[in-house]
């Protein structure tokens, strides 16, 4: 048995946890230089504001419907994620993470009441973080997403699924003709797995519901679509196809890229921009213990800004030998920056991606051995001690020269005029109370 608990309209949830004048008000969490609408509450999806709507078509409804709009804090949300997955992992033997508001559980095995005990598990997500989650339990990951979803509409809209079912949906502890009825009430749209076209491809086909597909031929859909949606109803019917990952695989590529919040002309700031991305993104490096054998950078011009020239340029450059010294790849970015870089363009866009990445116990040794053994030893040291004091003090308070020692109106940064402390990961963040 397998449960999905899921954070409920996460990133505004987060927001109103150390906000609670945001309850009950519409609000929306916006993307990288405020741009658009990532995250809705309920009281904004009322509104019919629509995921992705631009802010420059929202902000006037702040007047209109006290609508509020906030800068994403993903910092803040990543660390609000991390206290929520931890308390969620007491549901059962296994966890896997399966993005930063879902968490499978393996709960196979377990006595009792599985309802019961994840309404009390939800009960003190929300007591310990101040996070809603919904939660929902079935025999394979695709019905446990299912009940996930059946879950949390049947809060969100009273009348589409039984009441009972709110908060917390079993489909393990209910009869074929139970669960029947509730695979009937849903959207074939609405199964993990689905997505708009396949979605669209079944109700040509007469297949408009999770039931009619639970029903059809594993081996003819395989034929007609895939094997993925062969494996998504083979897993409706109870057949466990999916397997369940307690660890993330170690990720091919990393990618640090950023869009800037106002245009970037001279060469010295593409530099710091490029330095901090490459930083960010040997920095996660390290995290997998991982190597990379080879750097790409890039820059580019925006092609919506059309009364402006257009550039756009990438190269990629082989390291000297595989490694997560943020110097040494560093070093390699702003050897790419120095080629690709022209100036008399308005720059709107950069970024550093790591590729040939390797476990760090594979070792590439130049004839040297001893001497180059050593040095790789101290350099991986003091990487060490860069990434722990950044996590203890703040990201940033170690770095490379070549990023500026400007913290403050940087012309490469990201607009974020509305964001919130960061109010579990900043001291300066912390929300104070006021003595009368």
């Amino acid at each position: 048995m397998y449960a999905l608990i899921d954070g409920n309209n996460f990133y505004v949830s987060c927001e109103r946890v150390f906000r609670p004048d945001f309850r009950d008000r519409p609000v929306v969490v916006l993307s990288n230089n405020d741009g658009c609408a990532i995250a809705r509450s309920n009281e904004a999806k009322a509104l019919g504001i629509k995921m992705g709507a631009p802010w420059f078509q929202l902000e006037k409804l702040q007047d209109e419907t006290g609508l509020i709009g906030l800068s994403a804090n993903f910092a803040l949300y990543a660390d609000m994620s991390d206290r929520m997955m931890s308390l969620a992992a007491g549901l059962g033997h296994r966890q896997e993470i399966y993005s930063i508001d879902e968490s499978f559980v393996d709960c196979t095995g377990i006595r009792g009441d599985l309802t019961e005990r994840s309404r009390k598990v939800r009960a003190r997500i929300f007591q310990w973080t101040g996070l809603p989650t919904c939660i929902g339990l079935g025999p394979t990951k695709t019905l446990a997403k299912l009940a996930n979803h059946i879950s949390k509409t049947a809060e969100r809209k009273p009348g589409v699924y039984p009441d009972h079912h709110a908060q917390v949906c079993n489909l393990g502890a209910l009869s074929k003709s139970e669960r029947d009825e509730l695979l009937r009430a849903t959207d074939v749209g609405d199964v993990w797995g689905v997505g708009r076209r396949i979605g669209a491809q079944l109700v040509e086909a007469g297949v408009t519901n999770a039931l009619e597909l639970s029903r059809l031929d594993p081996a003819a859909v395989k034929a007609r679509w895939s094997v993925v949606l062969e494996r998504t109803v083979r897993e409706l019917n109870g057949v466990q196809c999916f397997e369940f990952e307690e660890y993330a695989d170690d990720k091919k590529q990393i990618a640090c890229t950023r869009s800037f919040g106002q245009p970037v002309i001279e060469h010295h700031h593409l530099q710091e921009a490029l330095t901090e991305f490459a930083s960010r993104a040997a920095e996660k490096l390290r995290k997998q213990n991982g190597h990379a054998g080879q750097v790409l950078a890039f820059i580019r011009t925006s092609p919506f800004r059309q009364n402006d020239k257009q550039y756009s340029r990438s190269a990629v450059v082989p390291l000297p030998s595989p490694t997560a010294d943020t110097a040494q790849i560093v070093e390699a970015v702003l050897a790419v920056l120095h080629v690709i870089y022209k100036p008399g363009y308005k720059y709107a866009k950069a970024g550093v991606m790591l590729l040939d990445l390797q476990p760090k116990t594979r070792h590439q040794f130049t004839l040297d051995l001893e001497d180059e053994a050593q040095h790789n030893e101290a350099r991986a040291r003091l990487m060490q001690t860069l990434d722990g004091v950044n996590k203890r003090y703040g990201r940033g308070t170690l770095k490379l020269a070549s990023a500026g020692t400007q913290t403050q109106h940087r012309t490469w940064q990201m607009r974020q005029e509305r964001k919130t402390p960061g109010y579990t990961t900043d001291w300066h963040g912390l929300a104070t109370l006021n003595a009368l």
